[in-house]
C-alpha cells in the first residue's frame, strides 16, 4: 500500500544529537567505525553512498512508547541505529577504542543485533543484516 500524501518523507535525512566535546566524539566515531563526520556549516555534512549497503539493508522509523527499555537509559531520547558488514568486528573495534559493548546480542531470521555505549554514553544499536532476507508473510 503506498501512501498518497503530498509533501510527504523520501528518507532519513540526517541524525542530529549533542555532545560536551563534538570534535573528539566525531574523531572516536572516524577512528572506531570508519566514518567521517563534519561540522554543520562549514560543509553538507556527511553522506553513506547507498551503493554501500546491503541490497537487503533498509532503514526504519519507529516510535517507542516513552517507558521503552530497549535504548537503556531513560534519559536518553533517541537511538541511532547503525548497518554494518560484520557485527562481530564492528564491536570489537568499538571495545578496542574504549567503548562499553553491551554483552547482549540478537540473531533474527532478519539479521544479528549489537549495542554498545560511545563515549558520551549514547546506545547505539548495530545490525548486521542477512545474506537474505526471509520472505514476508501476508
Amino acid at each position: 500500500m503506498t501512501n498518497e500524501v503530498k509533501g510527504r518523507v523520501l528518507g532519513v535525512g540526517g541524525v542530529f544529537f549533542r555532545s560536551p566535546d563534538p570534535g573528539r566524539l566525531a574523531a572516536w566515531y572516524s577512528e572506531t567505525l570508519g566514518f567521517d563526520t563534519e561540522s554543520w556549516g562549514a560543509t553538507h555534512g556527511t553522506s553513506f553512498s547507498p551503493e554501500a549497503m546491503p541490497a537487503n539493508a533498509f532503514t526504519v522509523w519507529s516510535i517507542f512508547a516513552r517507558d521503552t527499555e530497549y535504548f537503556g537509559d531513560k534519559r536518553q531520547s533517541y537511538m541511532i541505529n547503525l548497518v554494518v558488514d560484520d557485527l562481530d568486528a564492528t564491536l570489537a573495534n568499538v571495545h578496542a577504542a574504549g567503548g562499553k559493548v553491551i554483552p547482549e546480542k540478537e540473531e533474527h531470521d532478519f539479521g544479528r543485533f549489537g549495542w554498545f555505549m560511545d563515549p558520551d554514553g549514547n546506545r547505539v544499536e548495530l545490525w548486521e543484516p542477512p545474506e537474505k532476507m526471509p520472505e514476508a508473510s501476508e
